[in-house]
């Protein structure tokens, strides 16, 4: 997949669901429960054990899913990500070097920034989105509009403090996709392998970012 289809579907779904587990085999549990869900979308974490196989597999076996590397923290990091399959990267905080390696291999990177400073450092590096994390910590919605003013032509978005009551503020507030962790990929549901709880928050994800943005247009 092309890098502007990667970006398109990003926008289309609104919603990039953050795995982290402690396992490779919970990982994959995840990724399989969040996609019967309706979220043809996955970002695997380097914290994940094995994170690089787990994304070589979903990548063959789930080829109808985008399959993301997140918490890539250098340029190296990149490369492997990227030798292992993945379409997209997602870094926690902004390295020049790994988005520049980013553009080298033609992969979307969604940079991570928290102050204004390091939205527009990110954003001018050649960033294709711009995480801002943790931006529940800094006021969440109202932090997020307040960047989006000086900053219109910036994608955002947010990641940290998104769930189920947030999600419609964020995007009012104009976030341009949603990065959503442990309040989507419930702990819980990881433990007891009970696959219905993450496909039933994925479902009401997906129709609340619907339901609010059918009411923006309207």
């Amino acid at each position: 997949m092309e890098k502007k289809d990667v970006r398109a579907q990003i926008e289309r779904i609104g919603i990039v669901p953050v795995i982290r587990a402690v396992s490779a085999k919970e990982a994959r549990f995840a990724a399989e429960a969040v996609c019967e869900g309706g979220i043809p979308i996955v970002e695997i974490t380097m914290t994940v054990p094995g994170a690089l196989e787990v994304i070589a597999e979903l990548v063959k076996e789930m080829p109808e899913v985008l399959i993301g590397a997140g918490t890539v923290l250098d340029k190296t990091m990149a490369r492997k990500c990227a030798d292992a399959g993945a379409q997209f990267l997602v870094t926690p905080g902004f390295d020049a070097p790994t988005v520049k390696m980013a553009k080298k291999l033609r992969l979307l990177i969604m940079a991570g920034a928290l102050t204004p400073t390091e939205v527009l450092a990110a954003w001018k590096s050649g960033a294709d989105f711009v995480k801002v994390f943790p931006c529940g910590n800094l006021g969440g919605a109202s932090y997020l509009k307040a960047l989006k003013g000086p900053l219109p032509q910036v994608p955002l978005v947010p990641t940290g403090g998104v769930n189920l009551e947030t999600a419609a503020d964020y995007l009012r507030a104009g976030a341009a996709a949603l990065g959503v962790g442990g309040e989507l990929v419930l702990k819980e549901a990881l433990t007891t392998r009970k696959a219905e709880l993450i496909r039933g928050m994925a479902a009401r994800f997906v129709e609340l970012v619907k339901e609010t943005r059918s009411r923006a247009a309207a």
